[in-house]
Formats: C-alpha cells, sequence, structure tokens
C-alpha cells in the first residue's frame, strides 16, 4: 500500500455537518411551492451531486414543474440563512487536521458548490485557516461528482498522483466520483447511511481516518 501524502476531504457532510441542514432547507424551499417534503423524506433520497440534479429529481418525484432560476436562488438563500445560524464543524475534524498536519500529509477541500460557498462554510466553523488555498470546486472544473475530474485536477492542483492520496466523502455520489477517479475512497457515515461497494473502509467520525493514513 502506498504511503498517503495527501487526504482530499469532501466539504458538506465531510467537514462540516450540514447534510441535514441541506434537507431542512429542501423541504422548506418545495414547501413554499404547495409540496409536502418532511425532512425525514429529503434525508432518505438524499445522495448528494449536482445542486440542479438534486432539486430536478426532488421536483419529479413531488410531481412539482418550478423554473431551476427561481427554485436554486431561493434554496442556496434559504440555506445560507441556516449555515449562518446553526452550522458546526463534523465531530473530530480539528483533531483530524492537526494529526495529518504533525504527520507532514498535505489536505485539501472539494465539492459540488460554488467557492464562495465553500469558503463561507468553513468560515463559520473555524476551519477555513486550515484550507487556504486548497479548496477546489466543481465550477473550476465544470464537471460535478460523482464524474471524477473534480478528485483528479485536486490531486494534480496539489502536486500528487492519484496512489499518494486518499479521498474521503459521505455520500453516494461523492464516493463513486472518488472511485472513478482511481484513488483509495473511504465513507465517512452521513444522515442517509448505505454501505457503499468498492470503498477502502468505512468510518464513523473523522478521528477513526488515523487508521487508514
Amino acid at each position: 500500500m502506498n504511503q498517503t501524502l495527501c487526504v482530499i476531504f469532501d466539504c458538506e457532510g465531510t467537514l462540516v455537518d450540514s447534510e441535514i441542514l441541506c434537507c431542512r432547507a429542501l423541504a422548506a424551499v418545495f414547501s413554499q411551492f404547495g409540496a409536502h417534503l418532511s425532512v425525514e423524506e429529503a434525508k432518505a433520497h438524499f445522495v448528494g451531486g449536482k445542486l440542479a440534479d438534486i432539486l430536478n429529481d426532488t421536483q419529479h418525484r413531488l410531481g412539482l414543474n418550478v423554473s431551476l432560476d427561481t427554485l436554486e436562488p431561493l434554496y442556496r438563500e434559504t440555506l445560507k440563512t441556516l449555515f449562518e445560524k446553526e452550522l458546526k464543524p463534523m465531530k473530530g475534524v480539528k483533531e483530524t487536521l492537526e494529526l495529518l498536519d504533525d504527520r507532514g500529509i498535505s489536505y485539501c477541500v472539494v465539492s459540488n458548490g460554488p467557492k464562495d460557498k465553500i469558503e463561507h462554510a468553513l468560515e463559520l466553523t473555524g476551519l477555513e485557516p486550515y484550507f487556504k488555498g486548497k479548496m477546489f470546486s466543481a465550477f473550476d472544473t465544470n464537471s460535478w461528482k460523482p464524474e471524477p475530474d473534480l478528485i483528479l485536477y485536486s490531486a494534480m492542483n496539489m502536486g500528487y498522483q492519484v496512489d499518494d492520496c486518499v479521498y474521503v466523502d459521505d455520500t453516494p455520489k461523492g464516493l463513486e466520483a472518488g472511485l472513478r477517479a482511481g484513488m483509495k475512497t473511504i465513507q465517512l457515515e452521513g444522515i442517509n447511511y448505505r454501505s457503499y461497494p468498492g470503498t477502502y473502509a468505512t468510518i464513523h467520525t473523522l478521528n477513526e481516518l488515523d487508521a487508514y493514513v
């Protein structure tokens, strides 16, 4: 097994405890159009991926037809408000990053969201100083998970080969991206946990990452 030189983290649901807030935002937005979507239902279908796809899939399930030009900004604004009130770092994240620093292992963050959203989430949770200059957005590559391009792009920009890296994500779409990139991929149990075939390991909290890097 290659020595791990770089850990690539997903952002939402991996570094910041955002997925339940995303589900609440989704439920709140669709209720404005008379569609009933409980937070539990949103959780049951939460698989990550591109926001436009999530909104379209939810609409389809609810039998609704609203323009994405209306839904997307409304969702982003609703979620931003929830983030500012309630967003917290994931359990064990700071200790994990400090452990990686102590071992001389590099790390970065990737997300399907825009870079300003990544920065905002990390600022709110006190994690932004750890990731200065090491944030990569799917908008940089114009390719969204589950496509592998963002994972490969981040490794290249960090100066590492695929075999030097470990990728950590909590959603099926993100895990698929890591595996399609050919990277050792670790699943962090999320709000809608189901085991994903092909992953190297599953961890309950980030503290357990220590055993795999």
